[in-house]
């Protein structure tokens, strides 16, 4: 068994399309439409890992956009170059909300995406 996709509530499917493949840097995988407005829209990391696009649509889902986990961070974005990665991101208008800080699981700094859910932006440990 493998987890195969994780949705991502969204206002708006090409607002959403634009900004994780601009800012984050995700590549387009998918998208299918589905007709009566409702498309099958995945993004990629490098890896394969896909996020579903899922265009909220139902008044308790518009209200968990951006807040898809409580106000905790609930996505982890891992790299291998952390102060690279940061300095990417910032220039493409990505606001941190921390300084960089070292954890005993490497190197974070939290951020948030277009709608405001927060990410963990993760390099390696200290040495």
């Amino acid at each position: 068994m493998k987890l195969a996709l994780t949705a991502l509530l969204v206002r708006d499917y090409d607002e959403a399309i634009d900004w994780y493949t601009r800012a984050l840097g995700f590549r387009h995988a998918r998208d299918d439409d589905q007709g009566a407005g409702k498309r099958w829209v995945v993004i990629e990391d490098d890896g394969g890992r896909g996020l579903l696009l899922a265009k909220a649509r139902k008044p308790e889902e518009l209200a968990a956009v951006g807040n898809q986990h409580g106000g905790r961070v609930g996505f982890f974005l891992e790299v291998r170059k952390f102060d690279a990665a940061l300095e990417r991101l910032t220039l493409a208008g990505i606001h941190f909300e921390e300084e960089p800080r070292n954890e005993p699981y490497g190197k974070v700094a939290v951020f948030r995406d277009l709608y405001g859910n927060r990410w963990d932006l993760v390099g390696p440990p200290k040495e």
